[in-house]
């Protein structure tokens, strides 16, 4: 544990902490404190709420947002202004730029790249009629371009990479590269094949 400790976090060695960031914002549900391992840094105007689980090697941009209920993996990048939103799942070495937004019951594999803007949904008939949220899934080394939308319950397959500005509509099979609005799918080609280097 750190000098940083308070009754409500938990943060290990060598952790950067912005005296404008917050963390152990109090509203959550469960957990009644914040756990972020070593080595984090934590940029002004952050707010990581209680009830969160990060581990090692976690950073955000300035004014980023971490709900209660989100599990996040080992060397995370929660870029500026991206918000997750509770009950959110990241794996390890996932990057998301600025202004990524991930709903409640988003999960999110290891080496997952997501575009500044990249928008993931939950709600499949937002306001028009109540219905129980579904998370859209993306799978290990999953690249998502900026400004792409996913919906709910789609899930995007391993290795899969979704074009800038696409709008992804129904499930993606590993390996392939989904683009357009609505998004179609396309053999990948030779230069995008492979994992992501995060």
């Amino acid at each position: 544990m750190s000098e940083h400790d308070l009754s409500t976090v938990r943060t290990g060695d060598d952790c950067d902490i912005a005296e404008t960031a917050v963390v152990g914002e109090p509203g959550g549900t469960g957990e009644s404190y914040t756990r972020i391992g070593d080595d984090a840094t934590v940029r002004g105007g952050t707010i990581v709420y209680t009830g969160v689980e990060i581990g090692d090697g976690f950073s955000t941009g300035h004014h980023a947002l971490v709900r209660s209920g989100t599990t996040v993996g080992d060397d995370v990048l929660v870029g500026s202004h991206a918000v997750l939103d509770g009950d959110v799942t990241l794996g390890s070495r996932v990057s998301c730029q600025t202004g990524v937004y991930l709903p409640p019951k988003t999960t999110v594999g290891d080496d997952v790249f997501l575009g500044p803007h990249a928008v993931v949904t939950n709600d499949p008939y937002p306001v028009r009629e109540t219905s129980e949220l579904v998370g859209a899934t993306l799978e290990s080394n999953v690249s998502v371009g900026a400004n792409a939308t996913i919906l709910p319950d789609v899930t995007v397959g391993e290795g899969s990479f979704v074009a800038a500005g696409s709008v992804v509509t129904e499930d993606v099979p590993p390996g392939t590269l989904a683009m357009g609005n609505p998004a179609r799918h396309e053999p990948m080609p030779d230069e995008l094949a492979g994992g992501n280097e995060l």
